[in-house]
């Protein structure tokens, strides 16, 4: 592996996506054993415009959500090594598409990780915007609610996530443009690259003039942009990757 690319980078933009935790039991949307692979019609359960106008939807969504593997889930050797780049005095940013909280749960400062596209851990109510730790909704549907509404309004809940044909946050991807064009390197580890606008953040860095670095099992949108495509084991890659920038 040439990694010329690493050298000097004190300021790393970290762009994050499902296949970075598969390794700790949380199944991708895309790949072979993946959510959507397995069970197509999930995907009305995650579009917006369904779940709002269908209960039987939410109820579907819930219930997927209770038995989630997401709330026993440990971060793995990934995680770990990207929060301790940052305990080593890297300037490491991430910027996440999952929802799972795992690399705060690995040590990362939760002021550096970005969650674009949510948390599974809060429940927001579409009505009122009343934000609420999300066990507490959990347990009213393991009791038997299966389209729990929010106590302060009656309200429609939704987890704290984006879903499909929802609008991501204009502050959040703001400020996710602004930490690309400053990093001097983006590492793109376990993404996809097909959902925008977030996968435009790598237009963003490269437009800036940062080399752009992939870790991913299968190829993506952007391969032919990267100055280096790694498709070993992210486990693998992403701790050698933290130990080399970890000496610059």
């Amino acid at each position: 592996m040439n990694m010329n690319w690493a050298d000097g980078a004190t300021r790393v933009a970290v762009l994050t996506g499902a296949g970075i935790s598969t390794d700790s039991g949380i199944p991708d949307y895309r790949g072979p054993d993946g959510v959507w692979t397995r069970d197509p019609a999930l995907v009305n359960a995650f579009t917006y415009a369904s779940f709002m106008a269908d209960s039987e939807i939410r109820a579907t969504f819930w219930r997927t959500y209770l038995g989630h593997t997401a709330w026993q889930a440990r971060p793995n050797a990934a995680h770990r090594a990207l929060a301790g780049l940052e305990r080593g005095g890297v300037a490491v940013r991430v910027l996440t598409q999952n929802v799972d909280g795992l690399h705060q749960r690995a040590g990362s400062s939760a002021r550096k990780v970005l969650e674009l596209h949510g948390s599974i851990h809060e429940v927001v109510c579409t009505g009122c915007g009343e934000r609420t730790p999300t066990r507490p909704t959990l347990d009213r549907v393991a009791a038997g609610e299966s389209d729990p509404r929010c106590p302060a309004c009656g309200g429609i809940l939704k987890l704290a996530v984006v879903l499909f044909g929802e609008n991501l946050d204009p502050g959040t991807t703001g400020m996710a443009e602004r930490i690309a064009a400053h990093s001097e390197l983006m590492l793109v580890i376990g993404s996809s690259l097909r959902v925008e606008p977030v996968a435009s953040l790598c237009a963003v860095a490269m437009n800036a003039g940062h080399p752009l670095v992939i870790i991913n099992r299968d190829p993506t949108p952007y391969d032919d942009l990267a100055v280096e495509v790694i498709r070993e084991p992210i486990g693998a890659a992403v701790p050698r990757i933290c130990a080399l920038l970890g000496t610059q």
